[in-house]
């Protein structure tokens, strides 16, 4: 079995974000990248698909300047990795590329995660999946390959789904598809072994963006926390009227 590994390459969530002077896109100076983490949860669990069941991994990244996320990547035990050399610009052209490149060899399930932490556009893996014509299953928490066919469990509100889909598929996971002990850090000897695994930069198909961003709007600061004396119950109120005005 052969398994497509959609990777993101995001901001640290410790990362402080800015934008540029005219708004019109991130500002990257000083930024840590990342593995998306909803694609950690996929990537795990492909690596557990290749210990149980002799899979080959790959993982695909759409971006032109994510090489360390992506060794990050084969150094959790993936096989081999493609990089796709476009600056993604929307979900239909980055679903486009990775599409192609799951066409062209021929992939029997292709993981990734729901959506990424930064756009949260959630948007590419349904693309992907329509874009080859084969079965979609979102947000999964669970995931069986039995004989040619994948069975996912996805929360639902009140309860949760079972699906089975014939491969090849498309499954879009989250937290829970593997549990958090079991989603794998790299260690020393996977690190040195990813130096020499094949990473393969392949230019990008022809695939116009359809959507653009005019421009970015910072989260407002917080304002000043003001203490308020526990026996000065007058002035609490008087700020909770007057200021806060919730009262």
């Amino acid at each position: 079995m052969k398994i497509l590994v959609c990777i993101s390459s995001v901001p640290d969530t410790t990362s402080k974000i800015n934008f540029t002077s005219d708004k019109a896109a991130l500002d990257k100076s000083g930024i840590q990248w990342v593995i998306n983490p909803l694609d950690e949860f996929a990537l795990s669990k492909a690596i557990q698909l290749q210990a149980s069941q002799g899979a080959t991994v790959t993982v695909i990244n759409v971006g032109t300047d994510s090489e360390p996320v992506i060794r990050k990547a084969l150094a959790t035990g993936a096989n081999d990795a493609v990089r796709v050399n476009l600056d993604p610009k929307d979900s239909f052209s980055t679903a486009k590329q990775i599409a192609a490149v799951a066409k062209e060899h021929g992939f029997d399930l292709v993981l990734c995660g729901k959506e990424s932490i930064d756009y949260n556009g959630g948007a590419v893996p349904g693309m992907v999946a329509q874009l080859l014509g084969v079965p979609f299953v979102n947000a999964a928490v669970g995931l069986d390959i039995t004989e040619g066919s994948a069975t996912a469990v996805r929360e639902i509100e009140g309860g949760k789904e079972t699906i089975s889909v014939q491969l090849p598929a498309v499954i879009a996971g989250q937290k829970g598809l593997v549990d958090e002990k079991d989603v794998i850090i790299p260690n020393i000897r996977g690190i040195m072994t990813a130096r020499s695994k094949p990473l393969n930069v392949v230019e990008p198909s022809e695939a116009e963006a359809k959507v653009s961003a005019v421009s970015f709007e910072s989260v407002p600061p917080r304002a000043q926390v003001k203490m308020v004396d526990a026996q000065n119950l007058d002035e609490l109120v008087r700020l909770l009227n007057q200021e806060a005005k919730v009262i």
